[in-house]
């Protein structure tokens, strides 16, 4: 099975309300779409959001990084020769890790194929469910406390909150949430780095001291202020959990040696890909650290590629991966089946996928 194309594409799905956080407000998903098409008439699909306010990539640079770049390196390999495919993908340009995520993906999803196996049993087949919790983007503390008991009516019982935008608000929003949602739901937050070290530190006891039961805070400091994000490990009663501080395995070494956050949150788009994560589970599972799999404002082709790490990894405790059930319709066919917060695996060859609807082709 040798590689003859990639093509590339563009989706364009609507969101069914605005997606608020500390960076950016976002109304639709307007991502990347890749096929890699075979000799043997096989394709492979992956998928690559434009976050510039993350990873600094737009739909131009990832166009341009396969133009230029990735398609040139990948054109006429074979797919069995996997191990040397995803070295040269990974050496073809720097950086880019979502337009890497991308041809990842495609490629895992081809290998599965080749070998008649769904990708989440070549990982370790550690389960064939999970189940996620969905974003309450941030607003006003009445507004987000409608939106957490609509997500509870959906049968939702874990929030991950958006705060950030105005630290002397945020207690009063959690507040107006944990008393509408009660104290059985779980409730994470996610500052996407907006607060300074000990800010973070007073805000989160406070949180705690008023009862508002928080699980943990995602990357409550700049990204790679790794002595901020240890500061608040060492002082806050929340446990903390880095996630734009882990774009590579690199990162994810530095935090566990320097025992910098509680626990890690992989995305695929942050590390270049499942190949890449592998590399950090397993270093995560050797310092007994839990991982969290996350995504960015996704559709489906890229959150089921992160599914199938899910199920077959079990050091990944936690999971994020509501991008599809935030938008108000699905134009994949295929792969993972998600029911509000549970998510089922596919047990279709490779990732599952059998086409996308509304599919823009480039030249």
């Amino acid at each position: 099975m040798k590689i003859t194309d990639i093509k590339l594409g563009k989706i364009s799905v609507p969101l069914r309300v605005p997606f608020k956080t500390a960076l950016r407000s976002v109304n639709s998903v307007e991502d990347v779409i890749v096929e890699i098409h075979t000799d043997t008439g096989e394709i492979g699909y992956g998928e690559a959001p434009p976050t510039g306010a993350v990873t600094g990539e737009t739909t131009s640079s990832i166009i341009g990084a396969f133009k230029d770049h990735i398609t040139k390196t990948m054109i006429g390999r074979d797919i069995d020769d996997f191990e040397d495919n995803m070295k040269a993908l990974n050496s073809s340009i720097v950086k880019n890790t979502s337009a890497k995520a991308a041809c990842d993906m495609a490629l895992w999803d081809l290998y599965g194929q080749l070998y008649k196996i769904p990708v989440y049993k070549l990982l370790g087949g550690s389960r064939k469910k999970i189940v996620t919790d969905i974003t309450i983007s941030v607003n006003p503390p009445e507004e987000m406390a409608r939106d957490a008991i609509n997500a509870i009516k959906r049968g939702y019982d874990t929030l991950k909150v958006k705060v950030g935008i105005d630290p002397s608000l945020d207690v009063k929003r959690l507040q107006a949430i944990r008393d509408v949602v009660g104290k059985d739901v779980k409730i994470r937050i996610d500052a996407n780095q907006a607060w300074k070290p000990k800010e973070a530190v007073r805000l989160l006891n406070q949180m705690q001291e008023n009862n508002l039961d928080i699980e943990l805070v995602e990357q409550p400091v700049a990204a790679h202020d790794y002595e901020g994000l240890k500061y608040v490990t060492d002082h806050s009663y929340v446990p903390v959990l880095a996630d734009e501080a882990v774009f590579s395995a690199e990162d994810a070494m530095t935090i566990l040696q320097m025992k910098a956050a509680d626990l890690i949150n992989i995305k695929l788009m942050k590390c270049g890909g499942i190949y890449n994560a592998l590399k950090i589970t397993s270093m995560a599972e050797l310092c007994g650290v839990e991982c969290m799999i996350g995504c960015m404002l996704e559709a489906k082709i890229s959150v089921n590629a992160a599914v199938h790490l899910a199920c077959g990894k079990g050091v990944i405790t936690r999971v994020d991966l509501d991008g599809p059930v935030l938008c108000s319709e699905d134009p994949i066919n295929g792969g993972a089946v998600f029911n509000e917060k549970e998510i089922t695996v596919s047990d279709a060859y490779g990732l599952g996928i059998s086409g996308i609807d509304g599919i823009k082709y480039l030249d």
